[in-house]
């Protein structure tokens, strides 16, 4: 009867995930932005608490959430002048895009492909239709998104002493000890990782941008700050900074020897900072595995898009976490994290 019972309640907790699973791609105009939030709670807490000790309460949220516009303004500038210059080149340089592609239609036709046909086919009137409502679209869901994220952050920020509180206060032992032990370690490890990370970022940036510069590559500040955004996505970031400046090399220098040689010269300093580097640097910061940091990029992004690939790997840090930290979920954190880690170190970070 108590295996049956057990069973019963496996199968439930299956079912249970499966929902969650299956709502998550609804639920990200609301939760994406909360998730982002708390990440930024996390973060930005040690700076309000240290203001509080000289400055009134809404005197210290109101610097602090300063200091979040100023960071998320400086962020948004540096990807938007990166990739608007790189754009900007790109039409002013219509004309070798245009003999390109005649040579590659001329290849194609060789073989048999009509690309007039394709073309016809796959663009049209409706496409360009579709295109600008998709455009439109995410840029209206980005405005939502940073506006609810705000807000969340705003009302997270000032209930973080209270909430803390009515930590301390529950009646439940158990549950008190799991969410104040996983509230704090979350947070110490999240600041550590995005630290860590934005060191990294602008190491890979710097070393990028000399690189390219070196190679004779136009536009060579700007691949350094591409590089410097996008590392902030693991895996998935370093590799689009790497194929964009190659695709750029194949046009400008007419040749596949020389964007060859550029794109296993990114390859090699991303994988030395990536995978040498970094982990050295991080140590159990991160207490996931490759596998887990891989996986949740793909999978978040693919629930949430662009915003998920960016917190996915806060997110398996954060659960990694609380798993670690009751006997009966511990299995999950010992199965994704990584072997060795201890959670008991502080990082006033």
């Amino acid at each position: 009867m108590r295996a049956g019972r057990q069973r019963v309640s496996s199968a439930e907790v299956v079912i249970a995930v499966l929902v969650v699973i299956a709502l998550l791609p609804a639920s990200a105009p609301v939760i994406a932005p909360l998730a982002f939030a708390l990440l930024a709670i996390a973060l930005l807490w040690p700076v309000q608490h240290g203001m509080q000790a000289f400055l009134p309460k809404y005197v210290a949220l109101l610097a602090t959430l300063t200091v979040v516009m100023i960071a998320l303004l400086a962020f948004a500038w540096i990807f938007s002048w990166s990739f608007g210059r790189v754009g900007g080149w790109m039409i002013s340089n219509a004309s070798r895009f245009q003999q390109h592609y005649d040579e590659v239609r001329q290849w194609l036709e060789e073989q048999g492909i009509d690309v007039d046909v394709l073309w016809a086919n796959n663009v049209g009137t409706a496409s360009v239709v579709r295109m600008v409502q998709t455009v439109t679209t995410r840029l209206n869901s980005t405005f939502s998104f940073w506006l609810v994220a705000l807000t969340y952050l705003l009302l997270g920020v000032m209930e973080v002493e209270g909430f803390a509180n009515r930590l301390k206060t529950m009646p439940y032992p158990v549950a008190r000890q799991l969410l104040l032990d996983g509230s704090r370690q979350t947070a110490e490890k999240l600041r550590r990782y995005m630290r860590i990370r934005t060191i990294m970022s602008i190491v890979t940036g710097l070393v990028v941008w000399g690189f390219t510069s070196a190679f004779g590559l136009p536009l060579a500040k700007e691949w350094g700050a591409i590089a410097f955004v996008l590392n902030y996505i693991p895996f998935i970031g370093p590799l689009v900074a790497t194929l964009l400046p190659t695709a750029f090399a194949l046009i400008q220098f007419d040749n596949w020897q020389s964007a060859l040689t550029l794109f296993l010269g990114l390859n090699l300093i991303q994988f030395t900072l990536g995978s040498y580097i970094e982990p050295r640097v991080s140590g159990n910061a991160l207490s996931l595995s490759p596998v887990v940091v891989l996986f949740s990029v793909f999978a978040w992004g693919y629930l949430w898009g662009i915003f998920g690939a960016f917190i996915g790997v806060p997110i398996s840090i954060a659960l990694v976490t609380f798993c670690r930290n009751h006997p009966s979920s511990r299995w999950v954190s010992e199965l994704l994290g990584r072997d060795s880690e201890d959670d008991h170190g502080d990082d006033s970070g």
